[in-house]
């Protein structure tokens, strides 16, 4: 039984009713997804939630159903104002939803009394974009003092916070101030503090945003880390795609407080379809370089030139990578100008930019030799570059 479960016992579970048509659409969408293998820890059922503003209300959240797997690091993405953070806080009950239902191993979160939350918030660990640490206490008081709040004895205090630094690397930082600490290890002060009270859910609220790309691998890493050695389900918000790539097994979308695409990262990645989601791709992408893009025209007229050529891999066709015979039988002619390729989760993803002379593609795709069935997801002729004559 998990944390949460037993600071929970006694308190009336409310399972999702059989006849809730938003419950049935939540089963539809999770269908099929990587960790449907896993017992689901967090279910959100028809979330709404508005706020009031001098000129009327603004909707944050529009019937948000969806499910977390327990172990899952699970991703939720979106521009500022999306609704990323009215979403999470519905999790420890920080923000009440206007309508439908949170449940946390079968617990209505909207259902709890007031004691009842305090035992339920215990469960749940939060780490900041600004660390939230006080400047007036060492490294160590600000570990401990969840613990000293919730009247632990200081001997108890002192051993699992002395066993807390040394999981975040930072055992001969304890009598240190934060002042004295680069942004990265004062945000492995907050995620030993949000461990403190042993959690069975642990939330990152923009944790890398005031990172540099150096510490906020290092914190990924350590999330990753620690979610398996604790068998924590971790839940975060961020509107880095790249975090998300590094260090999420599944990914969910929000656009206007509307759920606009989900499911594993590879997949996301590989084939975003809404048009928010390749938004928030785009500065990953390899696109066509400036100096290339100004040059294509859409017909030759007969004139000598290149094709341009993008060839898109989703992981789907070709998961473990690409095979260079692939490239071969674009023949000896063949350049490659532009691209790159990453690995998610096992599955090679990218797109690479071939230039190949107009005749000789024209052969190669009257031939047959090279379509998608021979290993790339998509090819696609973006335009020609005329030949510059002297």
């Amino acid at each position: 039984m998990s944390t949460i479960a037993q600071a929970e016992r006694g308190i009336r579970q409310v399972p999702p009713p059989a006849d809730n048509a938003a419950w049935s659409q939540l089963s539809e969408q999770t269908s099929g997804q990587t960790k449907t293998d896993l017992e689901t820890h967090l279910a959100f059922i028809g979330i709404n939630k508005q706020y009031a503003i001098p000129t009327g209300t603004v909707q944050a959240l529009r019937d948000v159903s969806f499910t977390i797997g327990r172990d899952e690091i699970f991703g939720i993405i979106g521009r500022s104002g999306a609704g990323k953070s009215t979403l999470l806080r519905t999790i420890n009950a920080l923000e009440l939803a206007d309508s439908g239902q949170v449940l946390i191993d079968g617990v209505d979160v909207g259902s709890l009394d007031e004691a009842a939350l305090v035992k339920l918030r215990r469960g749940i660990g939060m780490i900041f974009q600004h660390f939230n640490l006080l400047s007036s206490r060492t490294v160590r008081d600000n570990v401990g003092l969840p613990l000293r709040v919730a009247g632990v004895a200081p001997d108890r205090i002192r051993a699992r916070v002395d066993s807390l630094l040394e999981l975040v690397g930072l055992r001969d930082k304890a009598d240190v101030y934060p002042a004295k600490l680069s942004g990265g290890q004062k945000q492995r002060v907050g995620i030993a503090r949000a461990l403190v009270h042993e959690p069975g859910i642990l939330l990152c609220d923009e944790a890398t945003s005031a990172l540099d790309p150096e510490s906020t691998q290092s914190i990924l890493r350590l999330l990753r880390d620690i979610s398996r050695r604790m068998g924590l389900s971790v839940v975060l918000i961020t509107h880095d795609m790249g975090v998300i790539r590094e260090i999420c097994d599944r990914v969910l979308v929000l656009d206007q407080g509307r759920v606009v695409e989900q499911g594993e990262v590879w997949r996301v990645f590989g084939d975003p379809q809404a048009a928010a989601t390749r938004a928030l791709l785009r500065p990953l992408l390899h696109g066509v370089p400036t100096d290339l893009a100004t040059q294509l025209v859409d017909d030759l007229k007969g004139a000598p030139g290149q094709a341009l050529l993008s060839l898109r891999f989703h992981g789907v066709t070709q998961p473990q990578g690409v095979n260079l015979q692939l490239l071969a039988r674009l023949g000896p002619q063949a350049t490659l100008i532009h691209g790159g390729l990453d690995r998610i989760r096992g599955h090679a993803q990218g797109n690479l930019l071939i230039s190949l002379p107009v005749d000789a593609w024209n052969s190669v795709s009257a031939s047959g030799a090279f379509d998608h069935r021979h290993g790339a997801d998509f090819i696609e002729v973006l335009g020609y570059v005329p030949t510059r004559t002297q």
